[in-house]
């Protein structure tokens, strides 16, 4: 089932680009430049980013983007860009507002210059101050006049996908998916935007990495990676939850695939599983090689496979929150 957003087709598993900016250490402009075009040729072409990935500037993420396309325009046409805004950039408080809104989306533009058109735009959180069909209905009027192509909504829950649809149509959601974040199956994201032919962009399919098998300490972080500050990566649930990326490392190997790849293929599994479900993997990478690694073809799971991580999965109960007690408010706008 192929599948387009805003008319263009995309490629089954997307690109994440936070990696490029928001680190300790910033990827030099010629090692992030090789890895976007190799995503473009596998055909990740659904390329994420935001207003706010930037170390120690806000909008490092945007200025990248600009310059990538800007050297490589034959590219533009070709990408769709989702950029997440609507964040206060001092604050980080979500603010949806139409005023704001409008202001995230103009700042967004004016660091993307004509170098790429804003394809998609969506909120980082939901504002509880404001009522999410106000939001949609001033994103609306953005979209009609034409400073982006269509709306895209970020943490939502299923009430919150179906109030903002009643207002105007939502090109995607995207929501954190992937081997120890299942929140969006149980509580019935996934079957609604099925339900409703929105597109699903799982963020974090390879859970910040932990997943990869690759990360067996904390000491394996830089100093002043910010995911040393999320509940699963504190001291007392590391080693807890190192037994689920040991189950799955076995049964990648077993299959002869990385473990990043059987976590990619268990999130595309569910297309065959949840009716009408089109679901989008954007693992991050920041070298070609590990580009070449997530978009490498996997054969799909069996459901007997699929099956045999369910078994695991209800086995280990993944430790600690998504976030920490700070953000978590947030979650499931």
């Amino acid at each position: 089932m192929s599948l387009q957003i805003l008319g263009k087709p995309v490629g089954p598993i997307g690109f994440g680009l936070m990696g490029f900016t928001w680190r300790p250490k910033l990827t030099p402009d010629d090692q992030a430049f090789a890895a976007m075009k190799r995503a473009i040729e596998h055909g990740a072409n659904f390329f994420n980013g935001a207003e706010f990935y930037g170390t120690p500037v806000p909008t490092l993420n945007l200025d990248l983007i600009n310059r990538f396309f800007t050297k490589y325009p034959e590219y533009a046409d070709n990408v769709v860009l989702s950029i997440k805004g609507g964040v206060d950039l001092t604050t980080f408080a979500p603010n949806g507002s139409p005023e704001f809104v409008r202001q995230s989306v103009e700042n967004i533009i004016k660091h993307l210059g004509t170098a790429k058109k804003l394809d998609l735009f969506e909120c980082a959180r939901v504002d509880p101050n404001v009522p999410i069909e106000t939001t949609v209905a001033a994103l609306a009027a953005l979209v009609n006049e034409g400073l982006i192509g269509g709306i895209s909504l970020s943490e939502v829950k299923a009430e919150t996908i179906r109030r903002a649809a009643a207002v105007h149509k939502i090109s995607a959601v995207e929501i954190e998916y992937s081997l120890w974040s299942t929140e969006a199956r149980d509580l019935g994201v996934l079957s609604t935007c099925a339900e409703l032919g929105i597109p699903v962009v799982a963020y974090s399919p390879l859970g910040r990495g932990f997943l990869t098998g690759q990360i067996r300490s904390r000491s394996d972080f830089e100093e002043g990676d910010f995911r040393l500050h999320f509940d699963r990566f504190s001291e007392e649930n590391f080693a807890i939850n190192l037994q689920l990326v040991d189950e799955i490392t076995n049964l990648a190997l077993q299959k002869g695939i990385k473990s990043s790849q059987l976590a990619i293929a268990w999130i595309k599994k569910h297309e065959h599983i949840i009716p009408g479900l089109q679901i989008i993997p954007i693992p991050g990478a920041t070298t070609v090689e590990r580009v070449d690694e997530n978009c490498a073809p996997v054969e799909l799971l069996t459901d007997d496979e699929f099956a045999e991580i369910g078994a695991i999965l209800e086995k280990i109960e993944v430790k600690g929150a998504r976030y920490n007690k700070h953000t978590e408010s947030l979650l499931w706008g």
